[in-house]
């Protein structure tokens, strides 16, 4: 197994819902605090500066750390558990998961259930079960032993759904790919300057709460105060059955996807450009995004100050916000390489000329 394969099966299993990602801050700091400079910034966002042969410009990568979630909102006297959505959930993928709940004496398993479909009327079982109708079983019998159990509202609830090589080991599977890939990108792009003389400082970041609004770009953004920004994340794959060709551009196994247009961002133009460039210069499959709703990182970095050059390159997913997702490696090792190279470019001059 290769050491990003690794780094991505760690990184995966570890457990990190919005507003809870400090597992998955820990494991940031432990590959990257003996080759780089590590902050925290006060909402949780890890900051790890690789410093280059001059400490300007400086680089942001930026990669989420908090994964699609939930939170326990209320406990029936009957001991079953209702909760809220950290992030954004399609109803109909929720049912009859696994789920761990975060509790203070230790995690609990559970599973997500609902009004079993034998009692269900005809009319009822044409009907998608909304989530303010299910709930989690926890195997308790009362409140109180939810109590005992260590439980309480507030508390965490993370997918539980291991990493799993298929049967082409190419193709990774696991809960929590979206980010968890962006974080593996930026760390291995840091990993790998160590060996290469790059003319400017990079920063990559493990933000928090982007599924509940890109709140750690923010905090982090203005620590760093970059020059350009890169968002490292996943792009929705279409090339699943019933997907239309102009839905959603990417392919797995078709390289990284450049980003043209999101809801949250235009990209830099200059900075795509030069991206498409580098691309093409060293043979580096690359695909394009355009039109998908939702945003990343990037929405928010690029407003900071007087603004921000940025762009997204993407790793090809499949089946995001749900319990499980589906990659290819290649894919992400094509999207580190296009963004060290892209890196090695970005000197003063080259980053003047991003400018309007």
């Amino acid at each position: 197994m290769s050491d990003s394969i690794k780094l991505l099966e760690e990184l995966v299993n570890a457990s990190g819902v919005s507003g809870f990602e400090g597992d998955v801050r820990q494991l940031i700091r432990r590959h990257l605090e003996s080759i780089t400079d590590i902050e925290v910034d006060n909402l949780g966002s890890i900051i790890a500066q690789k410093k280059g042969t001059s400490d300007q410009p400086r680089i942001m990568i930026a990669g989420h750390m908090d994964e699609v979630g939930l939170m326990v909102s209320f406990i029936t006297k009957e001991g079953f558990i209702k909760f809220q959505p950290l992030g954004g959930w399609w109803d109909q993928v929720m049912l009859a998961h696994r789920v761990t709940v975060k509790g203070t004496k230790g995690d609990v398993p559970g599973i997500i259930g609902s009004k079993p479909p034998h009692v269900l009327s005809p009319e009822e079982r044409k009907r998608v079960v909304e989530m303010k109708d299910m709930f989690i079983d926890i195997g308790a019998s009362s409140d109180a032993d939810v109590k005992d159990m260590g439980i309480k509202p507030g508390d965490p609830i993370v997918p539980e759904s291991p990493f799993t090589r298929m049967k082409k080991d190419n193709m990774l599977m696991g809960k929590a790919l979206d980010n968890r890939v962006g974080c593996a990108v930026f760390m291995e792009v840091v990993k790998r300057l160590t060996d290469i003389d790059h003319p400017n400082s990079v920063f990559g970041v493990g933000t928090v709460q982007e599924e509940v609004g890109l709140r750690g770009a923010k905090s982090s953004a203005a620590l760093i105060n970059p020059d350009v920004a890169i968002a490292a994340e996943v792009s929705i794959a279409g090339d699943t059955p019933g997907v239309g060709e102009n839905e959603a551009q990417a392919k797995l196994g078709k390289g990284p996807s450049i980003v043209v247009l999101d809801g949250s961002l235009i990209p830099n133009t200059k900075l795509r450009d030069l991206a498409v460039t580098t691309a093409e210069e060293n043979n580096i499959p690359h695909q394009f995004q355009a039109g998908v709703r939702g945003g990343t990182d990037a929405g928010r970095i690029h407003l900071h100050g007087t603004g921000v050059p940025s762009l997204v390159i993407g790793v090809p997913t499949r089946y995001i916000h749900s319990h499980v997702s589906i990659m290819d490696h290649n894919d992400f090792e094509n999207a580190v390489n296009l963004i060290v190279e892209v890196v090695k470019k970005l000197d003063m001059n080259a980053v003047k000329n991003l400018k309007p």
